[in-house]
């Protein structure tokens, strides 16, 4: 994101997750040292260290060979089910609680274990696969012997490496030499801070002088290097070579690193490596995001809870009912065992299995192409959205900026008035074609008033002059890639920025006749309306931070030999800076209220005397090791005064295609949309209000700005009186009502249909997530495209990452990545309503297949005088549960209640899931009351009806058991697939087909009779038919809502 704020898409410090503080503790040990410490590396001498550093050595396993085993086993056990469920298992080999064949409960349990250790072993091999790829890359070292060939792995720090164009750097250097002839190469640095704009890194001025690579190892050098810390964006450190008179020093600093894992974009270089392995910033900033736990996966833990309370009572009740006789303590146990059916062993596995389908079915969807699913196990958190937090630029802008507006102050040149722009550049450029243009102007007393023409030309050279752009050339078929720089070929340029704000400004004052066709280190040059090249030097460069936000240069102008001081920035910090002017507040607000994205341009001349002040002052301050972006920043600042504001100008960043019916979709779908983002106050609620993020008939309350608690109050109380009423706040007016107000700001913001929050820094954003969800107990979904937007998005309940014009760090660090913000709709409205639905069928048949059999068992004890004796055996038991009802019961996960069409049709049936109902204590009972029904009624009937032999019960029993589980599946479906048809003929064949080979538990000769038939027939209806009449009489009095739109 480039909303104008820190952009720290890793500062996630309480984030950095146990693997990487135990690997760090071990490094530790091995190599003898507590803390990381400053270094002194001597170049090409890694034997002269002063202390010891890691390998360099990717390892991104969570386990190795030896602790995989028992790590995924500790995994699955420390949660209370499945422990419970081994000791059940590990119960069978005491004689005294033996209940039958030993296989019928290891099976289950190891078919379990086995899923999970196969799907962990998976990602294991992956990830070693890739590490493995990483670490083998084969790098160029220079050596006194010359240059060999070494393993990315066997990389230490003092090496000198090479590394060619589109190689990855395999370590963090500090930049030597290039091979490119403007002194400076590209790298693309989008796999380390999600950024896809190349940045222009400078080697150290002292060794790209040398004739040749080898001569580094003649001289006599050292770099003192700042400890490894997390901070990609910052770098303290100093060159020193000692054998040169006098010795040299240089400061360095961001612009001469070459970190881990980006990616050299153009020519050859060499670097000394500075940090290896687990010290290297790519690696300290690699960590885990917490583990999402679906609120679904946590009302399923609650109703297993109640389960194996229930559990616990038919069991005592049961030996009470022998009033506690004998070993009693051994009975309980025995019960505990009989009935263990009640929690079922096979939800766990039926719930991931479905997640896996889930995911399957959004990646398959080819109307939101590109949709990736990276966190498989929160699908249905989809379908209970009831926040949603977006950023801007990016998100609900397409980050592709048009220049649209250019103020001077007494008048502005719109889209449709560019042409006068060009005459007035025309004009300029063609009268004197023998005086050199930069002159004019210039040489005249300030009192005298400007031309327009003359003041139009200031600001459009200041535009192209002031920035971090490079134009590069390639080949496009005609012309190769070095004729097309030498002649400045228009068809072979194009622009590279770390910012595509830079990239529209220089691509307008293309299109107005001023064009920038050369950039290197030390010079510009431009190109006029009439071909005539200008050629300027450089003589500092302040690149832009977010702190500062600004960005200046400072540059001699080769015809003339004058010295000028450009500056461009946000007009917060630009209007204490230009001088004193009555219409740039005024004018900055107009365009920003038009969703203008506004930076003011200003000018200083400077003479030779004090320039050459300044740069002393600068390079001493750039010396030093403690404080120095303190004391750069106040060198700076001293150029800073009395300014010339020469214009305004204005981009417009436009919305992505179909961010309105989308975000109309969402709010009547019951979602409330925030809106987060860096942009000014006006730009981020004219872009609210464009995108329909605020109604035409809500009104809108811009919270005041408040720096204390007496404002913060006053201005509560004020919104406190508005009804339905959007808020738009700043960062800064937030930060003072969370720290004084926090619960009465957030009951009155989770009061409007919308909220924008302006000015909003990353961690900021990150708080309101966790403060809606802490305040509201309500599901939230976070929406971002930048690195800005990580911890956000790793904070809510389900990220979602846009792939956009910053790279994939949001979309890397989501759940669900999306190519557009409008798949949104379709994602939230059918594939999580969908996820929800079929999830809450799924685990509630699951429960209900258990407790029909454990009802049976209950029962079956009870008539035989509380005899802890099974009432099926074997294989029976396991075929109960896995190829006699898994198909069916599977295939749940194909149901739909409506087509997807309607869902997006119809947002409103959204809403209806926001409240629970598919899955809670209501419906949870309905189907503990339908099992207990059911089983008691299977039970009693065989019971009643068989004639002479206990098999026969058996046989009469479990065919009917069943029949019932394939007719309620039959029942439970609302929309027929045909793999349901499938799996329900497939499982009725397979128990058939079984009958056979059942012979031990089932009287194959009896269920060969008719009086078999009739009875199975008589109390399978029995079971299920009032339930059949029910559901009819429920959609013929009481029909759900979707069953309206599918009448």
């Amino acid at each position: 994101m480039t909303d104008n704020i820190p952009l720290q898409p890793v500062r996630q410090k309480k984030r950095m997750d146990s693997k990487h503080r135990s690997g760090c503790c071990e490094c530790l040990r091995c190599c003898g040292r507590r803390d990381p410490r400053p270094r002194t590396v001597w170049l090409g001498h890694p034997e002269k260290r002063d202390q010891r550093y890691p390998r360099n050595v990717i390892n991104n396993q969570k386990y190795n060979f030896f602790t995989f085993l028992p790590g995924v086993l500790f995994n699955q056990f420390k949660y209370f089910f499945n422990l419970y469920f081994l000791l059940l298992a590990c119960s069978q080999f005491v004689v005294e609680m033996r209940l039958g064949a030993l296989y019928t409960y290891w099976v289950p349990l190891g078919f379990v274990l086995a899923v999970t250790v196969i799907r962990e072993a998976t990602e294991e091999i992956r990830c070693y696969m890739r590490d493995k790829e990483v670490n083998s890359q084969i790098y160029s070292k220079l050596t006194a012997r010359g240059t060999v060939k070494v393993k990315s792995s066997n990389i230490q720090v003092g090496d000198l490496i090479l590394v060619e164009k589109n190689q990855r750097v395999p370590a963090d250097m500090i930049f030597l030499r290039t091979s490119e002839k403007n002194g400076s190469c590209f790298l693309r640095t989008d796999q380390l801070d999600g950024e896809t704009d190349w940045k222009l890194r400078l080697p150290v001025t002292c060794t790209q002088r040398l004739p040749t690579a080898s001569d580094l190892l003649q001289i006599r050098s050292y770099v003192y290097a700042e400890e490894p810390n997390i901070d990609i964006h910052n770098f303290v450190g100093t060159f020193t070579r000692e054998d040169s008179d006098p010795p040299v020093n240089e400061s360095l600093s961001i612009e001469n690193t070459l970190w881990a894992s980006t990616v050299i974009a153009s020519g050859t270089v060499v670097g000394v490596v500075l940090y290896t392995g687990r010290e290297l910033r790519s690696v300290m900033n690699t960590s885990n995001p917490r583990s999402k736990i679906g609120l679904f996966d946590l009302e399923v833990n609650c109703l297993t809870k109640i389960l194996f309370g229930a559990l616990v009572v038919v069991s005592l009740v049961m030996v009470a009912l022998q009033h506690f006789a004998g070993r009693w303590y051994l009975q309980i146990i025995r019960f505990l065992l009989l009935f263990s059916n009640i929690i079922p062993i096979s939800l766990r596995v039926n719930l991931d299995m479905g997640k896996i389908v889930y995911s399957w079915v959004i990646r398959r969807d080819s109307k939101i192409p590109g949709t990736v699913v990276r966190s498989s196990t929160i699908p249905e958190q989809l379908g209970r959205i009831s926040y949603l937090l977006t950023d801007k630029t990016g998100t609900l802008t397409q980050n592709e900026m048009v220049f649209k507006r250019l103020h001077l102050g007494t008048v502005a040149y719109g889209l449709d008035s560019m042409d006068e722009v060009q005459s007035h550049i025309f004009s300029i450029y063609t009268q004197q074609p023998q005086d050199p243009p930069a002159v004019k102007g210039l040489t005249l007393a300030t009192k005298v008033r400007k031309t327009m023409s003359s003041r139009v030309h200031e600001a459009v050279k200041a535009i192209a002059l002031c920035h971090n752009v490079t134009p590069v050339y390639e080949s496009n078929g005609v012309t190769d890639q070095a004729e097309a720089e030498r002649h400045y070929e228009d068809s072979c340029r194009v622009y590279q920025a770390s910012s595509p704000d830079e990239v529209a400004l220089v691509q307008w004052t293309e299109s107005v006749g001023l064009t920038l066709v050369g950039r290197d280190q030390s010079s510009v040059q431009l190109r006029t309306p009439g071909g005539h090249i200008l050629n300027f030097t450089i003589l500092q460069i302040f690149p832009f931070t977010y702190e500062s936000k600004r960005m200046g240069i400072i540059v001699r102008d080769e015809s003339t030999g004058e010295i000028t001081f450009y500056m461009k920035g946000a007009d917060v910090v630009m209007a204490g800076i230009v001088q004193y002017n009555d219409w740039l507040e005024e004018e900055c607000g107009n365009m920003a209220r038009e969703g203008l994205r506004v930076l003011v341009v200003a000018k200083k001349s400077l003479t030779e005397e004090q320039y050459q002040d300044f740069e002393a002052r600068y390079v001493q301050a750039k010396l030093s090791v403690h404080d120095r972006s303190l004391k750069v920043a106040t060198v700076i600042e001293s150029l800073e005064m009395e300014m010339e504001l020469l214009c305004l100008t204005g981009v417009e960043d436009q919305l992505q295609a179909d961010v309105r019916p989308t975000l109309e979709t969402l709010r009547n779908a019951g979602i409330k949309v925030w809106m987060l983002t860096g942009d000014k106050l006006e730009t981020a609620t004219c872009t609210a209000k464009n995108a329909h993020l605020v109604t035409r008939t809500q009104d809108i309350h811009i919270f005041r700005l408040v720096t204390n608690r007496g404002e913060a109050h006053l201005e509560l109380n004020a919104f406190r009186r508005k009804h339905d009423c959007a808020l738009v706040i700043s960062g800064d007016s937030l930060e003072v009502c969370l720290k004084y107000y926090e619960y009465e700001f957030m009951e009155l913001a989770c009061q409007c249909p919308a909220v924008v929050c302006c000015r909003c820094a990353p961690t900021q954003k990150a708080q309101i997530v966790r403060l809606l969800q802490e305040r509201t107990g309500k599901l939230t979904c976070a929406v971002g495209d930048g690195g800005n937007d990580v911890s956000m998005i790793q904070e809510a309940d389900c990220g979602v990452g846009v792939e956009g014009k910053e790279g994939k760090q949001a979309s890397l660090a989501a759940d669900f990545s999306i190519t557009q913000f409008k798949h949104l709709g379709r994602l939230l409205m059918v594939h999580g309503r969908n996820s929800y639905k079929r999830s809450a069928a799924l685990s509630q048949f699951v429960i209900h297949r258990s407790l029909c059999i454990s009802t049976m068992q209950a029962v079956f004890s009870s008539v035989f005088y509380f005899a802890s004796v099974p009432l099926y055996q074997g294989f029976l038991i396991i075929g109960y549960s896995t190829i006699y009802t898994m198909f069916p019961v599977f295939s749940l996960v194909l149901d739909k209640d409506v087509k997807s069409e309607v869902a997006m049709l119809y947002p409103e049936l959204y809403k209806d899931l926001l409240k629970g109902r598919p899955l809670s204590y209501k419906t949870f009972l309905i189907w503990v009351l339908i099992s207990i029904y059911q089983g008691s009624i299977i039970m009693y009937g065989a019971l009643l009806l068989f004639e002479s032999e206990f098999v026969h019960i058996v046989a009469i029993s479990f065919t009917s058991l069943i029949l019932t589980e394939l007719l309620m599946v039959a029942l439970t479906i609302q929309t027929w697939h045909w793999l349901m048809i499938v799996a329900e003929l497939l499982s009725l064949s397979c128990y058939i087909a079984s009958l056979v080979f059942l012979h031990e538990f089932i009287d194959v000769y009896f269920i060969a009779t008719l009086s078999f038939l009739w009875k199975v027939t008589v109390i399978t209806l029995v079971s299920c038919l009032p339930l059949y009449v029910l559901k009819y009489l429920r959609r013929r009095f009481s029909p759900p809502s979707y069953s309206k739109l599918t009448s």
